[in-house]
């Protein structure tokens, strides 16, 4: 009578420990920051850049509004358009690692998994002066050795609690209607969006701008924060900026 709960109870835990490989909120692996604590606060972070143009463009639209974001830059892509990195760090932006080469690290041996944080690292220094103090796992992979190589190397994990699925969207409210409804008023909003893919360079990335551009324009009651700036409940993270 026992074995079949038992093995209910392992599938169970297995299916478990691999849904908590891609959650973003999950803390299984160990401890990642998913969000802040002032719900005045909202934190935009881009992945997959640097990218011509949509990243320039990017910044044009942060300006105007005076708001701070997080770029979380693919190593292979700083190494081909460093003078767009340097322009993020100088529009007072922050920088995260986002790998050299953007495989799924779940897959990746332990020597790739710490080659691709150290190339990515060494990219970011060579076009900035300074390495970066923050990683986000592409497609949110992580097992307990991505976190453990990530802390090795001075890197703090950064995931999200909102996502705008704006890799494949069709239009800028497209993107709008998966961030708005989902923002909490009790606590800060780390939301992930992309300037840039990982498929290839030049990416496509005119809607993500729009919809950046009218999430800003419609929330005069938020706080446009770099990551490093998000209040949680155990201080802020530093970062590159």
């Amino acid at each position: 009578m026992l074995w079949p709960l038992i093995t209910l109870g392992s599938a169970a835990a297995a299916a478990y420990a691999g849904y908590a490989t891609m959650a973003p909120r999950s803390q299984l692996y160990g401890r990642t920051i998913t969000h802040g604590s002032d719900p005045r606060q909202l934190a935009l972070t881009y992945d997959d850049g640097p990218n011509d143009p949509h990243t320039l463009r990017l910044l044009d639209v942060l300006a105007k509004h005076d708001a701070r974001a997080t770029f979380f830059l693919i190593g292979k892509y700083v190494r081909r358009r460093p003078e767009i990195a340097r322009a993020v760090l100088a529009a007072g932006h922050e920088i995260g690692n986002h790998t050299y080469s953007h495989p799924n690290l779940i897959f990746v041996s332990a020597r790739r998994l710490r080659q691709e944080l150290e190339d990515c690292n060494k990219a970011i220094e060579d076009a900035l002066g300074a390495r970066p103090s923050l990683f986000r796992p592409p497609f949110g992979g992580r097992r307990p050795g991505v976190l453990r190589s990530a802390r090795e190397l001075g890197l703090k994990t950064i995931m999200w609690s909102i996502t705008g699925y704006d890799w494949n969207a069709e239009s800028p409210d497209g993107i709008l209607g998966k961030i708005t409804p989902h923002l909490n008023p009790s606590r800060g909003e780390i939301v992930l969006l992309h300037d840039g893919g990982h498929l290839a360079f030049g990416a496509d990335r005119g809607h993500t701008v729009e919809a950046t551009r009218r999430l800003l324009e419609g929330s005069p009651d938020k706080r446009f924060v770099s990551v490093s700036q998000l209040e949680t409940k155990t201080g802020n993270p530093k970062g590159l900026r």
